[in-house]
């Protein structure tokens, strides 16, 4: 099986920090990015810095909007091809997996236009598996 970038995001409170450490210092290259989150080439895997300066409402969890959707922070995953991803996104709906995302299509049109489903794993870690319909412009802006 070839190797798949993986895809980790942690919460950060200064994104111009993080850009100064993450792009500057180690020399990672920038992709998209909004107000609240950056996206970096961390030698060739998405490692993205989300803004986070408090608690959710319910206080249970960090998270912060992207596309419209409340993404948990921290949360890992795998960045699959789109077929592996669907197959992986029907395995997990007819076993009846609880999203905390379900499985969508996200920037629809731009080119950062992906598949996404968010899940936790049974010690309550959130997951994210995504795809890209390129899978060229997984940090284009």
């Amino acid at each position: 099986m070839p190797v798949q970038p993986f895809h980790v995001a942690v919460p950060v409170h200064d994104l111009a920090a993080a850009r100064a450490f993450y792009g500057d210092l180690l020399g990672c290259p920038e992709g998209r990015s909004s107000d609240e989150w950056v996206d970096f080439d961390l030698y060739g895997h998405q490692f993205v810095c989300h803004l986070v300066t408090s608690l959710s409402s319910d206080g249970d969890e960090a998270s912060n909007r992207v596309d419209g959707y409340k993404v948990p922070v921290p949360h890992y995953g795998v960045v699959l091809d789109w077929r592996n991803w669907e197959t992986l996104a029907d395995k997990l709906r007819e076993a009846g997996v609880e999203f905390i995302i379900e499985p969508v299509l996200r920037f629809a049109g731009q080119p950062g236009e992906q598949a996404t489903m968010f899940l936790r794993d049974p010690s309550g870690n959130a997951l994210e598996f995504k795809a890209m319909r390129d899978e060229s412009r997984l940090f284009s802006a």
